[in-house]
């Protein structure tokens, strides 16, 4: 059976360490270990091979740094390099007459990306694509993207991966002991964002002290689940780096976790051929374990992320509609004014931000893309791309460093067919409206059509319920009061019938009308009842806030009222500040 086959059927099993083990024969500190694969080849074949007689099912090509930016002081090229570790890899197979599969091996590039440094995305992606085509020509069997702090370079390492090679991708990432990357980036944003073949962790820790974040990967993500822990963390003995862990002290949380499910391991510094042997004797060819994933609907950027199965606030204020001061700082590109907008709309409780710059007289992508990068640089907050434009909607995407919302389809076949695959490519929720070439329809019965429709649809293009929003579109009460009761009745057969997530935006209802604030609130109250999940408001309006909180309390979401106290007393207390 091949790999792909039993990938998260049986446990597979990876290589150890090939730096540390490097270092043990002889590798001074600063020495490039990448010139080994030809200058020292023969070496290099042998460490693979005491991993094949171990037990090891995968060997990791010594690629790790083999990277343009890391190589510029040394000889070879990263084609000579990655061609050179490839073989080695592949010699080591049949010499040994141990079939074995041969990772492409890409750590990080050693330098952070925007905005906490300088390298750009699309630098990043250019360096990974690089390796990725290398290895692939050289013949490697999959790819496995390690040891990465920053979401953001995961993102560029697995687009690299999957845009140039059909080859399975792995990803594991260096967490520290409180659960975050070096970069703030968490374990649920993690599993949320990649859509890889296989997620985990590796290196930083010894396999004890990385148990509970592998737990935690275990619980919510579907995906096989891989660990490579270091042999505890290195201590300095005679002027060397020592691992004090034993291999049979780095087993025994390894035999606890694959009770609980893990499907790929092996071994990070500080291992050999020893602790991979005992890995072997004990779980190799094993059946994974079956574990119960808990279901959530994530949006996330690094360091947050949202279910959207309880109720959220969508912040709407990044819109120029009606906005004279907002359209001219978009005409202007004086982005900050939108910044600041954004952080006001945070700071008064917004869960997700709603970010449309839809003017006719401006270059949108390049703006949005720019407005994209500047938000995620200074907020936490999971974003919503709003654009009828399926290529402003795709860039978006690809430069946002998370999990994001598109706003949005409709029932048009058109539209469906340009917009879902990119939704589906960067694992995004959309929101589909309900309405199609014939518009909005009068009923809710036809509301509910479209909306039937979108999420069959969707599902054709991989796109599973979870990450779908349905808006049943708020109308007029001025214009069409009988349309505002279709639209609750929309709303709660959406809810009840598809079990897919809820959106309105609320302060269209009001539109015409004296004390827009009273039909606002009245209005979210009797959506909220029939079971809005993410309605569109300005948060800095307190009363419509006051409501949210109070339905999540009423509605048992909010358990045991905890939000609901603390916005109430951050409320009383901006109050009596603003007073004194």
């Amino acid at each position: 059976m091949e790999l792909k086959d039993r990938l998260g059927k049986e446990v597979i099993l990876f290589d150890g360490a090939m730096g540390t083990v490097l270092q043990q024969r002889g590798l001074k500190a600063g020495d490039v270990p990448e010139k080994l694969n030809i200058e020292k080849s023969k070496e290099i074949v042998e460490i693979h091979k005491s991993y094949l007689k171990a037990g090891a099912e995968i060997l990791t090509t010594n690629t790790f740094g083999a990277n343009a930016l890391k190589m510029e002081e040394i000889d070879y090229s990263v084609e000579e390099v990655i061609s050179a570790a490839v073989e080695n890899a592949r010699r080591a197979v049949v010499e040994s007459g141990i079939e074995a599969a041969v990772a492409l091996d890409m750590g990080p590039l050693g330098e952070l990306l925007e905005p906490m440094g300088s390298l750009t995305f699309d630098e990043a992606y250019n360096l990974y694509q690089q390796q990725v085509l290398v290895g692939v020509e050289a013949g490697a069997d999959l790819i496995h993207i390690e040891t990465i702090a920053d979401l953001y370079e995961a993102r560029a390492a697995v687009l690299a991966a999957k845009e140039n090679s059909n080859l399975p991708v792995f990803c594991t990432l260096t967490f520290e002991e409180d659960g975050r990357t070096f970069t703030g980036g968490s374990i649920r944003s993690m599993i949320s964002g990649l859509g890889v073949d296989g997620i985990g962790l590796n290196c930083s820790l010894g396999p004890e002290k990385l148990e509970p974040l592998v737990e935690e990967v275990l619980q919510y993500s579907k995906l096989p689940v891989i660990l490579q822990a270091n042999a505890g963390l290195p201590v300095m003995e005679n002027g060397e780096t020592v691992f004090k862990i034993s291999p049979a002290e780095y087993f025994k949380p390894l035999a606890r976790l694959y009770e609980k499910g893990l499907a790929v391991i092996g071994g990070c510094c500080g291992t050999n051929e020893e602790f991979i042997s005992l890995i072997a004797e004990n779980l190799k060819n094993k059946k994974v374990k079956e574990r119960e994933v808990i279901k959530e609907s994530l949006v996330c950027s690094p360091s947050q992320s949202v279910d959207l199965a309880g109720v959220n606030v969508v912040g709407e204020r990044i819109n120029p509609t009606g906005k004279a001061a907002f359209k001219d700082a978009l005409r202007n590109g004086d982005l900050d004014y939108i910044l600041k907008v954004a952080v006001e709309e945070v700071d008064a409780g917004a869960n997700i931000l709603d970010v449309n710059i839809g003017l006719p007289d401006i270059d949108e992508k390049e703006i949005m893309v720019r407005l994209i990068k500047e938000l995620q640089g200074i907020l936490d907050v999971p974003l919503q791309i709003d654009s009828s434009d399926p290529e402003v909607i795709e860039a978006a995407l690809r430069y946002y460093n998370g999990t994001a919302i598109v706003n949005s389809v409709n029932g048009e076949a058109e539209v469906l067919e340009k917009t879902l695959p990119a939704v589906k490519k960067y694992g995004a929720a959309v929101i589909g409206l309900t309405m199609d070439d014939n518009g909005i329809p009068d009923t809710a019965a036809g509301r509910f059509a479209v909306a039937e429709r979108i999420v069959n649809k969707a599902a054709e293009f991989g796109i599973s319920r979870d990450k779908i929003i349905i808006d049943c579109l708020t109308l007029t009460a001025s214009a069409q009061q009988e349309g505002v009761k279709e639209t609750l009745k929309a709303l709660n057969m959406v809810k009840e019938k598809l079990g897919v997530k809820t959106t309105l935006g609320v302060s269209n209802v009001s539109f015409g009308l004296p004390s827009r604030p009273v039909l606002n609130r009245t209005f979210l109250s009797m959506a909220l009842y029939q079971g809005l999940n993410l309605p569109i408001i300005d948060p800095n309006d307190n009363e419509m806030m006051a409501d949210v909180k109070a339905a999540a309390v009423l509605n048992n979401i909010d358990q045991g009222a905890a939000d609901y106290i603390e916005y109430m007393a951050e409320t009383e207390n901006k109050s009596g500040s603003a007073n004194s």
